[in-house]
């Protein structure tokens, strides 16, 4: 069992969620509550990592964060450190292929919510961002859910762009899927199956914990 490479799967699959459910949210309720021009557009880049081949999206990634890039640049510049082949491209590229994941959950939930309670909030002299914190968010919270274990168990499951941007270095990008790939290379089926078996429990947990709560919150509703 590569306990490292676990390790490294659990971190960022946790501040992949973290950083990415707050700020699916700022754009899911302006595509759900909104009318702008380029809204279409935008809806359609932020559900572009769904239809993309994992190896496609990693080699955009890739040449993004590259030192020719002046994404990666910038990045060399302010930190000293580079993007490829390293745990913060590995962050920045799961906040990007886990985008649909956490943004569609959030604005269809925020879609579902009566426009009446909105008014009804502004009525009372709630702010914009007062609306948000107790009115929508609590009306939305299964969309929120949804978006959290979305999220982190793709993360944890993604192959192809983890590969693409960080490479397999031990200790700093290999994640787990990727230790199970090696295994298998190696000829070591016990290894791989016992990674992959780990990787399924902690997936359907996390699917089942969504599922308990999600019932116990609704029966406290009603």
């Amino acid at each position: 069992m590569d306990w490292a490479a676990l390790s490294l799967s659990l971190k960022l699959a946790g501040l992949t969620t973290a950083l990415l459910v707050p700020l699916a949210v700022l754009l899911a309720r302006p595509l759900a509550w909104s009318r702008f021009a380029g809204k279409t557009l935008l809806e359609a880049l932020v559900t572009l990592p769904l239809v993309l081949p994992p190896t496609v999206l990693g080699y955009y990634l890739l040449t993004a964060f590259s030192g020719h890039a002046p994404i990666g640049q910038a990045y060399l510049a302010l930190t000293g450190r580079t993007l490829v082949f390293s745990f913060d491209g590995l962050l920045a590229a799961s906040l990007i292929f886990n985008l649909p994941f956490a943004v569609q959950p959030i604005q269809r939930a925020f879609d579902a919510i009566p426009r009446a309670a909105r008014e009804a909030a502004w009525c009372c002299g709630l702010s914009s961002w007062q609306t948000l914190w107790r009115v929508e968010l609590p009306l939305a919270w299964p969309g929120l859910l949804s978006a959290i274990v979305l999220t982190f168990a793709h993360t944890l499951g993604e192959f192809g762009v983890v590969l693409m941007v960080g490479g397999n270095i031990s200790g700093d990008t290999r994640t787990v899927a990727i230790a199970i790939y090696d295994r298998v290379q190696a000829f070591d089926e016990h290894g791989a199956a016992m990674m992959s078996a780990l990787l399924v429990a902690i997936s359907f947990a996390a699917i089942g914990a969504f599922h308990l709560l999600t019932r116990r919150i609704g029966q406290h509703e009603r």
